[in-house]
């Protein structure tokens, strides 16, 4: 063990692999170290259980990295761990043949806990949620410069992330996009933008499946975003494509990446709710659906009435599906489970009077792995229906 790093005790035995230990299991430390500093962890009985950033100040109140007493959680450390994120997407994976927006690092997925890493081209996006990989950002960048030579950086951390975890961050000003191919379509990611990295590459492979089944097909995209789905259509040969969303930003962002292409979506501005009344009344139909709303709630105490919001919109959109069409629902809502949105699905079906068959449930591509013992770093539920 090294006993230059401070020790925190725990409370009560721990029989588990997870790598968060929550506030109440814990030792307050005298004196306490600051959020985000790296520790080793005993248990009631003095053993050794790991090693891993402290904050006394979260929920979370250790979230373990390592585990073997012999290895120093130190910028070899990070460097290995990165390289071996990096080799899973490129060797194992083989991503580079297919784009070049993947996400390097997907936090307990990777042995990273608080730390998500995405890649666009040669723009590296930085997300902090722990006050630990904040607080050793430059040995994470020296890593990643490693595997990525010459790359840029763009960092930020949620306003609700700093505050749980304690740490004051303002972000990276004035980062330039970056355009990237994925299956051959360009799309502009804009980090500095006001909508997270601009680009969602975890529904890359839902993408390219759902655009081989729309040739010739009308297609509408709801909740479309920067139009992901909308310009793979177009791009695809859908006869006519039509994407929604309520914020204007994004609509310009997807006539943008529309543009790219040479394809032209036609893309409206509006909320879904009355868009659908209005096009269910008139009797409008589509041979493909997809509906993809932004995340519900980050609230436990939200997620029956993040359910009842899912269960109206799918009802809505079920209405404009023409009989033997197909519809793709999804959540991104970590709280929901797989479970639970299916059974939405189901009551969706009922209420619409609609026989939904499920072709295939997926989530975000494998560049978004979870490990068994920790699945939170799963969130995205992907439903792929015929509807008669």
């Amino acid at each position: 063990m090294n006993e230059a790093l401070p020790i925190v005790r725990l409370r009560n035995a721990w029989r588990s692999s997870h790598p968060w230990i929550f506030q109440k299991l814990v030792e307050k430390p005298n004196p306490r170290p600051k959020p985000g500093t790296i520790v080793d962890v005993v248990g009631i009985d003095g053993e050794w259980i790991g090693r891993g950033f402290y904050n006394g100040h979260s929920r979370i109140a250790v979230r373990i990295l390592e585990t073997d007493p012999q290895v120093p959680v130190d910028a070899g450390w990070f460097a290995r761990k990165i390289a071996d994120a990096v080799s899973l997407r490129r060797d194992v994976l083989r991503l580079d043949e297919v784009s070049d927006a993947w996400r390097v690092v997907h936090s307990e997925g990777d042995g990273l806990s608080g730390l998500v890493v995405d890649r666009y081209a040669d723009l590296l996006v930085l997300e902090y949620f722990s006050a630990g990989m904040f607080r050793h950002r430059e040995w994470i960048m020296a890593a990643l410069r490693e595997q990525f030579p010459g790359c840029r950086f763009h960092a930020f951390a949620d306003e609700h992330v700093q505050k749980q975890e304690s740490f004051d961050f303002h972000g990276t000003p004035g980062t330039e996009p970056a355009v990237i191919t994925e299956h051959g379509i360009r799309f502009r990611a804009d980090p500095a933008g006001a909508h997270k990295t601009g680009f969602f590459a975890d529904q890359r492979e839902n993408r390219e499946w759902l655009s081989r089944q729309v040739a010739g097909k009308r297609v509408l995209d709801l909740c479309c975003n920067t139009g992901g789905f909308a310009v793979y259509s177009a791009v695809r040969g859908a006869s006519e494509v039509t994407g929604v969303d309520i914020d204007a930003d994004v609509i310009d962002i997807a006539k943008g990446n529309a543009k790219l292409n040479g394809v032209r979506p036609r893309f409206v501005q509006a909320d879904i709710f009355p868009w659908l009344r209005d096009a269910g009344n008139g009797g409008e139909q589509y041979d493909v659906v997809i509906l993809d709303p932004a995340k519900m709630t980050r609230d436990r105490e939200q997620v029956i009435p993040a359910l009842k919001k899912y269960l109206d919109m799918n009802k809505l959109a079920l209405s404009v599906v023409k009989p033997g069409g197909l519809f793709a629902t999804f959540s991104c809502t970590g709280l929901v489970s797989e479970d639970q949105f299916l059974d939405m699905l189901r009551r969706a079906a009922f209420f619409s009077n609609r026989t939904v068959q499920v072709l295939k449930v997926s989530g975000a591509g494998p560049d978004h792995p979870f490990m068994a013992n920790a699945q939170e770093s799963r969130y995205l539920k992907a439903v792929f229906c015929r509807v008669v």
